[in-house]
């Protein structure tokens, strides 16, 4: 195998590794090792074996030469604190110069008040992310997007802000209060995988550890879109981040679902929710630019690679 197979400048070019496994820079090592063995599958010669040939031997070589690299860097401590240095070093250089026409999702990120731009960037990786790899012919273009957006956050941060040693919260702090949770208001069962989703964001919202909460509450949804637990327990957990407008999508979200959700019942009237009210359209609306954005992206033709 050839590092030849790769289209010209690939491997110089994407040389952000939270970009090309498609996390964020904020990843902790559970999050790094998941992805890292998602793309494994995803990958997999196996999986393209019934197209044609060069969709094969490319896989093989994202997989060889650029995901095996990025990983090896991300799973070592002190290689990931040069990565972040080098980042920050790309950062520095980027503010110096307007974001391109092609950044439409960055230029909506950097005009947003930095705890609402903390959120987007989250949930825009997370869209990124399960585009990524569905088309080899979008690799190189998301994966390119996705490094700005890592610039742009690492913009908006200061560098004692930001300590990879350890997990990193994207949330200011807040006053800490304990949170209670009662077995009436959560049903932690582990009947299949997106309750271990859903019990393990529990354990993380009792540990005031909220951006966990939120990748794990995510996970649950996409097994389970039309649980009201779920999204009972996610507007409850934007609320602990004062992320009011958000809080109160999730928790009209349950309702809808479940109008008898006690978790969502408890914290309607806090968030002025009137029983029988509707998530309201224009909220929504802005919840989901993220995925619109993505998806006028992602429907243009790409010319970097053909079968």
């Amino acid at each position: 195998m050839s590092q030849t197979l790769l289209p010209p400048g690939w491997v110089e070019k994407l040389c952000d590794p939270y970009a090309v496994l498609g996390i964020s820079v904020i990843a902790d090592d559970r999050q790094i090792f998941k992805r890292y063995h998602t793309l494994a599958k995803l990958l997999h010669p196996d999986r393209h074996a019934k197209n044609c040939n060069s969709d094969q031997k490319l896989a093989t070589a994202i997989f060889s030469y650029l995901i095996n690299p990025a990983y090896a860097k991300l799973k070592n401590r002190q290689k990931r604190l040069i990565a972040i240095a080098m980042l920050r070093s790309d950062a520095r250089v980027l503010e110096q110069k307007p974001l391109s026409s092609q950044s439409a999702i960055a230029q909506e990120m950097m005009e947003m008040p930095t705890p609402e731009a903390e959120l987007f960037y989250e949930e825009a990786i997370a869209c990124y992310a399960e585009a990524q790899y569905k088309s080899l012919d979008q690799f190189y273009q998301v994966t390119q997007q996705i490094t700005i957006l890592n610039l742009v956050y690492l913009r908006l941060h200061k560098p004692d802000l930001f300590l990879p040693q350890k997990a990193v919260t994207i949330i200011p702090e807040v006053e800490k209060k304990p949170v209670e949770l009662t077995l009436t208001e959560v049903k932690p069962v582990l009947t299949n995988y997106a309750q271990r989703h859903y019990q393990r964001a529990i354990e993380y919202v009792r540990l005031e550890k909220w951006p966990l909460a939120v990748q794990e509450l995510r996970d649950a949804i996409k097994l389970e879109p039309n649980n009201s637990d779920y999204y009972a327990l996610l507007g409850l957990v934007h609320l602990k981040q004062k992320f009011i407008g958000m809080a109160r999508i999730y928790i009209c979200q349950a309702l809808k679902l479940n109008p008898q959700n006690s978790l969502a019942l408890k914290h309607a009237s806090e968030l002025k929710i009137k029983l029988g009210e509707n998530t309201n359209p224009k909220s929504m609306a802005k919840a989901m630019s993220i995925a619109a954005l993505l998806s006028r992206f992602t429907q243009k033709k790409s010319s970097q690679v053909k079968c």
